[in-house]
C-alpha cells in the first residue's frame, strides 16, 4: 500500500493528463521536468508528488 493522494493532488493531476496527457512518460524524472516547464509547482515536494502521481496513472493506462 502506498501514500492516500489528496484531492487536490488528484483534481491536478487528472487536468493535467487531460491537458497534457500526450507529453508524459514513463518515467519519473522526465515528467519532473516536464511539470517544471509546463506549470508553475509552490514546491518542490508538490511537484514530486505530482510526478509521481503521473507516471503512475500514465503506466496503468498504457498497460490496458
Amino acid at each position: 500500500m502506498g501514500r492516500i493522494k489528496t484531492q487536490k493532488i488528484k483534481r491536478a493531476t487528472e487536468e493535467l493528463i487531460e491537458k497534457h496527457g500526450d507529453k508524459f512518460k514513463k518515467n519519473f524524472k522526465e515528467n519532473k521536468e516536464i511539470l517544471n516547464e509546463l506549470v508553475d509547482v509552490p514546491s518542490k515536494k508538490m511537484r514530486n508528488i505530482l510526478a509521481g502521481y503521473i507516471t503512475r496513472i500514465v503506466k496503468t493506462r498504457k498497460e490496458i
